[in-house]
């Protein structure tokens, strides 16, 4: 099934059940009035949920409307847990050698993770807005999971049991705001504002054999301006996959119903599949050229994420969103 939320009813929206094609959808709120909520009570919300997708899928739904992205909040407007990881050793080796640093041992047997903003993401056409075009603009193309409930010390065989949703995120990144922050050896803050979920989160099931191995095996498309920028492939050059990468974040605590999991931004070793993120393509270029040649965004640029099935039908809807200053 596929769940979205409307911008409606509150910070935490109203929870949708919408049709595999995107085409419309049908108000959940006689199970779960949020997808926190259903998340909270998952294995008695779940089934439920899922006869009602049946029952849209099938024409026979009650209340059934056509869906309108633009109406659409994030499916989860605010989490309790975001963690980013950094999955693709690729990016973290290349970014590394323009620099003249070597990939620590440690990096390819464990995860590399940070805290990242939850407290409120953007809804799929929301704009990225950004006190200055100075800050180094940047997007982050990456596929995340939810959770429900994970117990603390779970194993990566446990963990893939505790994944319930898959969806994409624009996980946006201030580049000029980084360096100092990380030079002060305690993470990121003001470089890491809100980032955009896909309009929709689906089950593992809806994936079919894209899903496998607790990754997802589709390419990554992004556009920029219109253009093309990159279509790497989610399934290759994954160090960690999903199961591993929640039971990283559960060692040592326990994880809340709607902990949200990212693999970090999507990058190949082929580098002829384009990039998920500016600063990818910048390291290619240094790498190559001695420097980089494509910017950071601008204010009016527009960006386009989507990952689409063998059919090239839109799984998740698509991310669309373009940079505008912020205006107090």
């Amino acid at each position: 099934m596929k769940l979205a939320s409307l911008k409606e009813g509150g910070r935490d929206g109203t929870l949708v059940v919408v049709s595999r094609d995107l085409a419309r959808a049908v108000k959940a709120t006689g199970i779960a009035p949020t997808l926190q909520a259903a998340l909270d009570d998952w294995s008695n919300a779940a089934p439920r949920l899922n006869a009602l997708s049946d029952a849209l899928n099938a024409g026979t739904a009650p209340g059934a409307f056509a869906l309108d992205m633009a109406a659409l909040a994030s499916p989860l407007p605010r989490a309790y847990e975001f963690v980013d990881g950094s999955a693709y050793l690729p990016h973290v080796e290349r970014v590394r050698r323009a620099r003249g640093a070597e990939v620590p041992k440690s990096f390819y047997t464990d995860p590399l993770m940070y805290q990242a903003t939850s407290a409120g993401f953007l809804g799929p056409r929301d704009p990225v807005v950004v006190p200055s075009e100075d800050y180094g603009i940047d997007l982050e193309a990456e596929v995340v999971v939810v959770t429900d409930d994970v117990p603390m010390a779970a194993t990566p065989a446990q963990a893939s049991g505790h994944i319930q949703l898959i969806g994409l995120i624009n996980d946006v990144s201030l580049r000029g705001l980084i360096p100092a922050e990380l030079a002060k050896g305690f993470g990121f803050l003001q470089s890491k504002p809100r980032s955009a979920l896909s309009p929709v989160l689906a089950t593992p099931d809806e994936l079919g054999e894209a899903w496998a191995g607790d990754k997802l095996h589709l390419p990554m498309r992004t556009w920029l301006n219109g253009r093309w920028f990159g279509e790497a492939e989610c399934g290759v050059d994954m160090q960690f996959s999903f199961a591993e990468l929640v039971a990283h974040a559960a060692k040592t605590r326990p994880l809340t119903a709607g902990t949200i999991v990212g693999s970090g931004t999507i990058a190949n070793e082929d580098t002829g599949k384009g990039a998920s993120c500016l600063a990818e393509q910048r390291t290619v270029e240094t790498l190559r050229d001695g420097h980089p040649t494509t910017p950071f965004l601008k204010f009016g640029d527009r960006l386009k994420i989507d990952v689409i099935d063998a059919a090239g039908a839109s799984i998740f809807g698509s991310i669309e969103q373009q940079v505008v200053p912020y205006r107090p």
